[in-house]
């Protein structure tokens, strides 16, 4: 086989999706998920077209996802267009609660942030809006040049969070020390969720002190994840979330493949069988704990 049917047949079966697991019996709720980016997912060109809430795609993800046990969906916006499709959804769809922010990748990046967080300070004000998020802080692809503009953005949200009474969605990644840096000084807000959790034991000590959520994707799955396993035991019960950060970070063993909220029962079982819990009652924490940081369905 010549490398370019190699290449062909890898592609071919990073785009088929994995089969739905088995349902859990208990249901929990996805804590972050950008159906936006899943539905409108092309592997061909790896690229993502654009969708409206209302197309069948959007619905069918959420059918597969509750068929599985997976009943309620946090869609986390990223920029204004991607909040304003996270809080139409919403609106559409009783089974979706919204979050709206800008990146902290995308926030160095605008030539009015201003006006940006303007429109990001409307659209936490709609129906069904949750939460502020994703926002917080990136030195993994933000430069120092950039960083600056990224921590006025997240104090902006984290004062938003605040003023709103929203749950506050942060995407930390190698910024843990900075992270809690511009919580502690601006104070935090009630709810704050780390989404994606990406510390150690340590870290995860850290945020337990302060009350903070922490939400577990994928990742924590992979072979290459212990410090994320070692945080997860640490967790305490009545902080843990699961999430699919759709369409990455899928678990194993389809890690490369597209995810969706309904792979959400691979992780909560892995979960299970790594800190020693019956599955239902874990399902039972998790769906409680989801609810408490964003409020009812």
């Amino acid at each position: 086989m010549s490398k370019r049917e190699e290449r062909a047949r890898e592609r071919a079966e990073r785009g088929r999706r994995p089969e739905p697991p088995e349902p859990l019996t208990v249901p929990v709720p996805d804590s972050h998920s950008h159906l936006d980016i899943v539905a409108g997912w092309t592997w061909e060109g790896d690229r993502t077209e654009t969708v409206a809430p209302d197309d069948p795609a959007v619905a069918e993800e959420l059918d597969a996802a509750q068929a599985v046990g997976v009943d309620r969906v946090v869609q986390v916006g990223i920029d204004v267009a991607s909040s304003q499709w996270a809080a139409d959804l919403a609106e559409a769809d009783p089974r979706v609660l919204a979050a709206v922010a800008l990146h902290p990748n995308d926030a160095p990046k605008l030539a009015d942030l201003s006006s940006a967080l303007t429109e990001i300070e409307k659209l936490v004000q709609r129906p069904r809006v949750a939460a502020l998020g994703e926002t917080g802080m990136d030195f993994f692809r933000t430069d120092a040049d950039g960083r600056a503009q990224q921590e006025e953005s997240f104090r902006a949200h984290i004062a938003l969070a605040k003023t709103y009474d929203r749950a506050l969605v942060i995407h930390d990644r190698d910024a843990h020390d900075d992270v809690l840096r511009v919580l502690d000084e601006e104070g935090a807000p009630d709810r704050v969720v780390l989404h994606c959790f990406s510390g150690d034991e340590g870290f995860a000590h850290r945020c337990a002190e302060r009350g903070f959520y922490m939400s577990f994707a994928g990742n924590v799955t992979f072979k290459n994840a212990p410090n994320l396993r070692d945080a997860a035991r640490v967790c305490p019960a009545e902080l843990m979330l699961v999430e699919t950060d759709a369409p990455f970070m899928t678990p194993m063993p389809f890690r490369g493949r597209q995810n969706g909220p309904y792979l959400i029962p691979l992780t909560v079982r892995f979960l299970a069988e790594w800190l020693g819990r019956d599955v239902d009652e874990l399902c039972a924490d998790l769906s409680a704990n989801t609810e408490r940081a964003f409020g009812g369905w």
